[in-house]
């Protein structure tokens, strides 16, 4: 058994690409080995700002010979099929042997290929994988036709056994294969030479360099809380932005640093993402007062003043970057919101659905019809919905597009408005995804529907549906927050109207014309879009309640049912009749109805009728039969209303008392009796329990 170490040095590589370069390299090279038969214990790849790594333990020391035996063509056939057979195997025709197979004599080859030492197959896979690297971007350097993420100044490679290591012998463009590697460029940057991966972990602590990146993280983070709480400060978290960080530093030191009371003014988002974005800083919070009050930074070496030059510098750039965005505050804060809003009508939105600013009037027009419908104040709603969009025209989001909505809110707590006008400009936008906040009060909620609806209905009018994985216009990402709304507020809206009077409108504007550009497309073109994008809905909600553990044939039988374009409603169904399938009545309730269906089915295409109605317990022979007839009576005046007032628990537990009816018929009583008309009412009896179940839900789409 052998170990490989391989490193590959280089300028610094963007700390993006890290993490997926180092798996990259793990699995480009565990494949090809795996390929040529040499198989191992285990690999890891790591990754720094300067190298990548890979150790790879426990690997064979030489690929195993392999015997292989192929069937050739019978003996006997043309020239051409035999030469192409022979060039296939590489062999010549006396080497063949001559087997007697069920066709009769037929020529076999015998490839006898011997192991290779793992050196070999390493000196081939290594220059491979460098050349064919996937790199999000490359660069070509010198004369040499070799591309890298950056500048590639060595190699190393040592592959080592317990009588000792040997450098794998190969180079690329010049840079040959060694067992030498550097330390940090400013504390350590001599060479020094490795034989195996713990000796080289080792030596690279000892000169400054933190080889595992999550160390490296771990570090950062645990300095930066410990100086903060010696303060009575506390870090505000930021996964992203500590592992973008743990790539930038191979030797990490962590300082704290102040912000000018100049700027403490400033919104606490807009201090957080000027840092984040230009300075990559961590904000400092004081939990007392909820203001950024400090900020970490990381440096990639220790200094003989511990910081305080870097500090100073890191100081004097934040400075000039706060003071840009107290710029940017102060000015938005001269301009009403009104005004602000007003610039949209220069923006255009999509050359088919108009301008920015014709959009916000839909919208504000949509969210006062909801209103009452979200049990929103209808005047509050189409107010906000006139001003959610107003800050895109602020200065501040031009500089910093991901405070969108954000700055819009503090625009209008300065203004004066009411806090739900302010929080539907903050909010209004989410969900933005599966786990993203969702908004649940009232005003807000009538707008975030609007924005969503309003988009879905206009791209679906031009015909901009997603396509397979393409979803230029997030679609498929707003559908789920329409759902998610409604779902998480329990709001009941029968949305395919509102969908299709919003298509409608967009169809009337002459967004939507025909091919010869005059008049708009043909009567029912609204109702057709509708329906396809209450499909698409539907597909969305199947998604997101199958992830809520409901199974896809409960969700088609509900489907299946009116109203479900009310998907409150429809999900409480499904809810509800989920947990009934999943008690004994339920499975054995479903059993029957599947029992009665399928000898309804095979006697309705026999007779050709359908026993749908008429049954009379002045027929029934047995008193079975009777209890049947008072068992779906008795149900069907507890499901009737219990579905109308949506109180589905009662209507299940009121078919839960048809089990024991149901049973007793079904083994009791002859279907088929001599007497048609006996014969006929026990069949319509069938037929009277598929309606009364019909109420619920459908079964005949659930699996059992």
């Amino acid at each position: 058994m052998a170990d490989l170490l391989l490193e590959l040095f280089s300028e610094e590589i963007p700390a993006r690409m890290q993490a997926r370069a180092a798996a990259d390299l793990k699995k480009l090279v565990t494949d090809g080995l795996v390929e040529a038969g040499l198989t191992y214990g285990g690999a890891a790849s790591f990754a720094t700002p300067r190298r990548l790594c890979l150790t790879i333990e426990g690997l064979l020391a030489q690929s195993p010979d392999v015997r292989e035996e192929r069937k050739g063509p019978r003996v006997g056939v043309p020239e051409k099929a035999l030469q192409g057979f022979l060039r296939g195997v590489g062999l010549t025709v006396d080497q063949l042997e001559i087997r007697d197979d069920k066709k009769g004599q037929t020529y076999f080859a015998v490839i006898e290929k011997p192991g290779r030492p793992a050196g070999d197959i390493i000196t081939e896979i290594i220059p491979k994988v460098i050349r064919n690297f996937p790199w999000p971007k490359s660069m070509r350097w010198g004369e040499g036709s070799l591309r890298w993420v950056r500048p590639l100044h060595s190699i190393l490679c040592v592959l080592s056994a317990d009588d000792g290591a040997e450098v794998v012998d190969f180079d690329i463009d010049g840079i040959e294969a060694a067992n030498l590697t550097a330390g940090h460029r400013f504390h350590a940057p001599e060479w020094f030479s490795v034989n195996n991966f713990d000796q080289y972990r080792a030596e690279l602590k000892k000169a400054y360099v933190m080889l595992d990146a999550q160390e490296r993280a771990d570090h950062i983070w645990e300095d930066a809380k410990n100086m903060a709480f010696a303060q009575g400060l506390e870090v505000v978290e930021d996964a992203g932005l500590l592992a973008e960080v743990a790539g930038l530093v191979e030797w990490p030191v962590v300082l704290m640093g102040d912000i000018a009371d100049d700027f403490m003014e400033l919104p606490t988002e807009v201090l957080q993402t000027s840092m984040r974005e230009h300075q990559k800083f961590f904000s400092v919070r004081n939990p007392k007062s909820g203001r950024i009050e400090k900020f970490i930074t990381v440096a990639n070496r220790e200094t003989a003043d511990h910081g305080a030059t870097i500090l100073a510098g890191n100081q004097k750039v934040l400075f000039a970057r706060l003071s840009d965005a107290k710029f940017f505050w102060e000015n938005d804060l001269r301009v009403p919101l009104a005004d602000m809003g007003a610039k949209l009508e220069n923006v255009t939105f999509h050359n088919k659905l108009g301008t920015q600013a014709e959009r916000v009037a839909r919208i504000a027009a949509l969210a006062r019809e909801i209103a009452d419908d979200v049990d929103a104040n209808a005047d509050m709603a189409e107010d906000a919905a006139k001003v959610a969009k107003a800050d895109l025209m602020s200065e501040m989001v031009y500089e910093f597009p991901e405070l969108q909505g954000v700055m819009g809110k503090y625009y209008a707590q300065k203004a004066g408005m009411d806090d739900a006008i302010a929080a539907a400009c903050a909010d209004h936008y989410s969900p933005l995804g599966p786990s993203d906040m969702v908004p649940s009060e009232p005003v807000t909620v009538a707008v975030a529907l609007a924005d969503k609806i309003d988009t879905l209905t206009g791209f679906w009018a031009i015909d901009e549906k997603p396509t397979g994985s393409k979803d230029p216009f997030a679609l498929r990402r707003a559908a789920l927050g329409v759902i998610q709304l409604v779902l998480e507020n329990g709001v009941h809206l029968f949305i395919e109207e509102a969908l299709r009077l919003r298509i409608q409108k967009h169809i009337i504007s002459s967004i939507l014309f025909s091919d010869d550009g005059k008049r708009p497309v043909e009567t029912g073109e609204d109702i057709r879009k509708a329906k396809d994008l209450l499909s698409f809905f539907h597909d969305r909600l199947k998604v997101y309640l199958r992830d809520k553990g409901i199974s896809h044939d409960i969700i088609d039988a509900c489907l299946a049912m009116p109203n479900n374009d009310d998907f409150t409603l429809l999900v409480n169904r499904a809810e509800a009749l989920q947990a009934f399938i999943k008690t004994d009545d339920g499975t054995n309730l479903l059993q029957g109805f599947k029992r009665a269906n399928n000898i309804l089915t095979q006697a309705e295409a026999k007779d050709r009728v359908e026993y749908s109605y008429g049954a009379d317990v002045k027929y029934a022979e047995t008193d079975v039969e009777k209890a049947l007839f008072a068992a779906l009576a008795t149900a069907d005046k507890a499901i009737a209303p219990a579905i109308k007032s949506e109180d589905f628990a009662t209507a299940m537990a009121a078919m839960a008392g048809l089990r024991a009816p149901i049973d007793g018929f079904f083994e009791a009583v002859k279907i088929n009796a001599d007497s048609d008309i006996v014969r006929r009412n026990r069949l319509n009896l069938l037929g009277q329990i598929r309606k009364t179940m019909a109420q619920v839900a459908d079964f005949t789409r659930i699996e059992g």
